[in-house]
């Protein structure tokens, strides 16, 4: 009878790594066929393309790790250890994106409140924000009212809870404590592109309104301070995200030295 399990170890060995990295090629085709649709908005087709990227790069990390070979070697069950999510995932870049994820959804929330309809346009209701600008009622826009925030929310409403579920699910499987730990942190570099690329836009579209005519006022100047330092971490996890996602082993393994959450 003929072997075919080294067959399967062949076809399977670096089918994670594929997966991967055809998730974020399908998601750069996808948001540049998205970015050039014919639109009467231009910051709408921006929005589908970001949004688009972020969840085909999840859905390639998460189909990587649906085809990671398990061991085949018996379990061993002698650890009474409990296994937590929170000893997979990178320890000092998951708290900072988790602050952007925070951040993110506090900016869109305070840009649906703020925003309001566009008069130029019919049904533009959550495209800019309405400042007195020399006594006179000015326009600012683009703004992540929920006319574009709407495919935001929705993209982290499905990406989340979705890479949680993969996180729980590495915690509690076989392998040995590198290949969950290198799972973990390809799920979680994906989920960070989904949240930071979200972030670097909405801080763009803030920066773009609150500037572009001068009218925002000290209130506006203050606004655009705090976001700059937001927008420069999100490009920052934005980077170490990508080369997570490309190769989570390329990445310090921080957690085997110096974990804080090591039980004792």
């Amino acid at each position: 009878m003929l072997d075919t399990a080294p067959l399967q170890a062949r076809l399977l060995d670096h089918a994670d790594y594929y997966a991967r990295w055809s998730g974020l090629a399908i998601g750069v085709v996808a948001a540049q066929q998205l970015v050039t649709v014919e639109s009467g908005d231009i910051t709408m087709p921006l929005v589908f393309a970001i949004t688009a990227f972020g969840l085909c790069a999840v859905g390639g990390v998460l189909l990587g790790d649906a085809l990671t070979l398990r061991p085949q070697e018996a379990v061993r069950t002698a650890s009474i250890a409990p296994r937590l999510v929170r000893d997979q995932v990178p320890p000092r870049m998951a708290p900072l994106l988790l602050l952007q994820a925070a951040s993110l959804v506090t900016l869109l929330v305070i840009g649906a409140v703020t925003a309001s309809s566009d008069p130029d346009r019919a049904g533009g209701a959550g495209h800019v924000l309405t400042v007195a600008c020399e006594g006179i009622p000015t326009s600012l826009g683009p703004w992540p009212g929920l006319y574009y925030s709407g495919p935001m929310f929705a993209a982290l409403t499905v990406g989340t809870p979705v890479c949680v579920w993969a996180l729980r699910r590495i915690a509690h499987g076989p392998g040995s404590d590198q290949q969950r730990r290198d799972r973990a942190w390809a799920i979680t570099g994906a989920w960070g592109l989904l949240v930071s690329s979200q972030v670097l836009l909405v801080v763009l579209m803030i920066l773009i309104a609150l500037t572009e005519q001068g009218c925002a006022g000290r209130l506006g100047a203050a606004t655009v301070v705090v976001i700059c330092p937001l927008g420069l971490l999100s490009l920052f996890t934005f980077g170490w995200s990508l080369v997570t996602v490309m190769a989570p082993r390329a990445v310090e393994d921080e957690a085997v030295d110096g974990n804080p959450f090591d039980d004792e």
